[in-house]
């Protein structure tokens, strides 16, 4: 089975344009209005604290891009961010037979997946990706093949 959301790129850039411009606007008016107008007082700080914490949580919801790749004998799972100076990628690959467990966190902001592989040097190996703006059917998808190469997994011992 195969899984992205690449055809999201540009509502993701737009997204990640957006945030960034209006906090450079916010930093443009705090300036103006505090030095110049003066009319706000302590709530010109509001410029800045609404535009950061945009960008607080853009950044907190992790990487735009998640590729998944289930086709063939081995995993392959890529996140990316669409901003590239933000996160370096992540691309793993292993087979399938390595895969042990998974568990979704979904906190309020968030989502992440996190894969357990089983590992010839240490015992098993935590992989983190974001999965925060995947759709619905996307998570339940990913779930249900996830779930069934662990179901093979487990027939196969």
């Amino acid at each position: 089975m195969r899984l992205n959301n690449r055809n999201k790129i540009w509502l993701f850039q737009f997204l990640g344009t957006l945030v960034i411009t209006v906090f450079l606007l916010g930093i443009f008016f705090f300036f103006v209005e505090h030095y110049f107008y003066n009319f706000l007082g302590w709530s010109s700080s509001l410029f800045l604290i609404v535009p950061a914490v945009m960008i607080f949580i853009f950044y907190l919801r992790g990487r735009q891009i998640f590729e998944y790749d289930s086709d063939g004998e081995a995993l392959n799972f890529k996140n990316k961010n669409v901003l590239l100076f933000l996160d370096k990628p992540l691309n793993d690959e292993f087979p399938k037979y390595k895969l042990k467990s998974y568990e979704v966190l979904n906190a309020f902001i968030f989502k992440k997946l996190y894969i357990t592989v089983t590992s010839k040097k240490s015992n098993s190996i935590i992989l983190k990706y974001d999965i925060s703006y995947l759709t619905e059917k996307e998570l339940k998808d990913l779930k249900f093949s996830l779930s069934k190469i662990i179901r093979n997994n487990k027939e196969r011992e």
